[in-house]
């Protein structure tokens, strides 16, 4: 019998195309993840990827195992998560997958208080911007500021988190809108609501600053180098910065919670959310 271990490599390597993105996806190095695929060929007795220089093709067997493999993995996920519901009540570890801007803004202060309500909960926070699958229990819980769209997952918004323009308070330019310089997202974000928001109130006016996240931007502003679109649980909050008044439509990003639908009534489970969703609801309205 074959090493299971090794079927998940070589799952790694289907789904990114690449040893390199495998070796990304496992956490481990290039060579690992080679050396791996190589002893489920050798013991399996076949050929079931083609190396290429820069990409891994699956051979026409390759793709059946591929798939096989998908199932057992989607099987054995499955199986953690079924263990996960039986565990005992309120014990036991938790992990919340956020946005950077509500990772070390806002959950990260929560974690005192969340610890003396449920002292035998660990509760791990991941600052990520890009998706986590619940599914391939990637997290436990999700905090998006957008719609989860994964099938197997319930998700609810549980708050809108509004924005306004910033300045420092020794801005020179705060009385004169027509000098405001902005700071905003790089090129790589254009897309972002935020960054499409932010460029329609500039509407021509300099972009003095090209800063990657929120939690960087408000550092930024802090020097008075020019505006900046925050939310306003940031900008009210800090007393080196002033809202200014702009025209226009007014600029919010909804908040949602996702779980994997297996877990949704797991009492630590539901435990870690219900404090979520009551600390959202007392920091921003839900409208």
């Amino acid at each position: 019998m074959f090493d299971w271990q090794d079927l998940r490599f070589f799952l790694a390597v289907a789904q990114a195309g690449s040893l390199s993105g495998a070796a990304r996806a496992m956490h481990v190095d290039h060579a690992t993840v080679s050396r791996r695929l190589n002893l489920l060929e050798e013991k399996l007795q076949v050929r079931l990827v083609d190396r290429q220089p820069r990409a891994c093709l699956l051979t026409p067997l390759g793709e059946q195992v591929a798939q096989l493999a998908a199932q057992m993995e989607a099987s054995a996920f499955a199986v953690e998560r079924a263990t996960r519901a039986a565990q005992l009540p309120l014990v036991g570890k938790v992990s919340v997958s956020a946005p950077p801007v509500l990772a070390a803004n806002f959950l990260a202060k929560q974690l005192f208080a969340f610890r003396q309500r449920y002292p035998d909960i660990q509760l791990s926070i991941a600052s990520q911007v890009q998706s986590v699958s619940l599914s391939r229990r990637e997290a436990d819980i999700a905090v998006r500021l957008f719609r989860p769209t994964e099938q197997s997952s319930v998700a609810r918004k549980i708050g809108v988190m509004p924005f306004a323009l910033y300045a420092s308070k020794d801005y020179a330019h705060s009385k004169t809108p027509e000098r405001w310089e902005f700071i905003a997202y790089d090129a790589s974000l254009s897309e972002m609501t935020h960054q499409k928001w932010l460029l329609e109130v500039a509407n021509g006016r300099r972009i003095v600053s090209e800063v990657s996240d929120i939690t960087s931007q408000c550092v930024a502003v802090r020097t008075g180098i020019g505006v900046a679109g925050l939310p306003c649980f940031l900008g009210d909050g800090d007393p080196q910065l002033q809202r200014l008044h702009v025209d226009g439509e007014a600029f919010a990003r909804e908040i949602w919670i996702a779980v994997h639908t297996d877990l949704r009534h797991t009492p630590q489970i539901c435990a870690v959310m219900d404090f979520i969703i009551d600390a959202v609801k007392a920091q921003w309205s839900n409208d």
